[in-house]
């Protein structure tokens, strides 16, 4: 099972268009993937149309569970999308209170890590939505993967998040005894226009071989899929987007399998 989380500090740089987008992907060749809704807005789980104020369980409920973790606990809390192959563990507000109800408990950055071994033998990726902030979600997040994918926007602000988050990575990195494996992949690039022309070349001045030599452009067909609760892919499979998610996918797993 790989584990790919997808984090940056700054919203709106598509992180949760970029988890769908790669799990779909996955899913219709077959793969079993679970997408982790970490982020207590929830945006993952709402794009698959999943109310998960609703719901009686949750990744919250996986947090404040005092018993050992069994893969019955954790598929218990999965819901089905619009593809067989593809579930998705829901978020809700009430992650908003894990750091101040147990920040500070022992074991708490590993409580994802372990949850997802439970279901090692279930599913062939798992990819992560992270929030915006760094806390015990991204903390467990980062904790239970073997690569980073950092998408950010082609404009100078998002640049800002993205030394953020390189930041933190190195912290992180340093307290858990691992190097992460990472990748930004710029997003939402539109070559007509020159500040993002200009951000995307400094994005690759400063950053050299971190950065996928790709981007993801501009496609308004992210937004119909949204709406319509499914993988871009699976709606639009000939869109610009799809075709450069489909290459990202291709860099990543090359990567993963050197």
């Amino acid at each position: 099972m790989k584990v790919w989380t997808i984090s940056n500090q700054k919203g709106g740089v598509g992180k949760t268009t970029t988890t769908v987008s790669l799990g779909g992907l996955l899913a219709q060749r077959g793969k079993r993937v679970l997408l982790v809704d970490t982020d207590p807005h929830a945006s993952l789980s709402y794009y698959f149309g999943v109310n998960s104020e609703q719901l009686s369980a949750s990744v919250y409920d996986i947090f404040i569970n005092d018993k050992p973790l069994t893969a019955d606990t954790v598929l218990d809390c999965l819901c089905p999308t619009k593809l067989d192959s593809l579930f998705i563990l829901p978020a809700n507000m009430a992650l908003a209170t894990l750091d101040r109800q147990m920040g500070n408990q022992n074991g708490m950055g590993l409580v994802l890590k372990r949850a997802l071994e439970a279901v090692r033998n279930e599913f062939d990726y798992v990819l992560i939505d992270c929030p915006p902030v760094l806390g015990v979600l991204m903390v467990n997040a980062l904790a239970a993967c073997e690569k980073v994918v950092v998408p950010v926007q082609t404009e100078f602000l998002a640049l800002k998040g993205l030394e953020r988050m390189m930041h933190t990575l190195v912290i992180m990195g340093r307290s858990l005894n691992k190097q992460f494996d990472t990748l930004i992949v710029p997003t939402m690039f539109d070559r007509r226009i020159k500040a993002a022309i200009e951000a995307l070349a400094t994005l690759q001045k400063d950053y050299g071989d971190a950065v996928w030599q790709e981007v993801i452009p501009v496609d308004t067909r992210f937004r119909d899929a949204s709406q319509a609760q499914a993988p871009v892919s699976l709606i639009y499979p000939r869109t610009r987007g799809v075709y450069a998610y489909a290459k990202l996918l291709k860099e990543l797993e090359q990567k993963t399998n050197l």
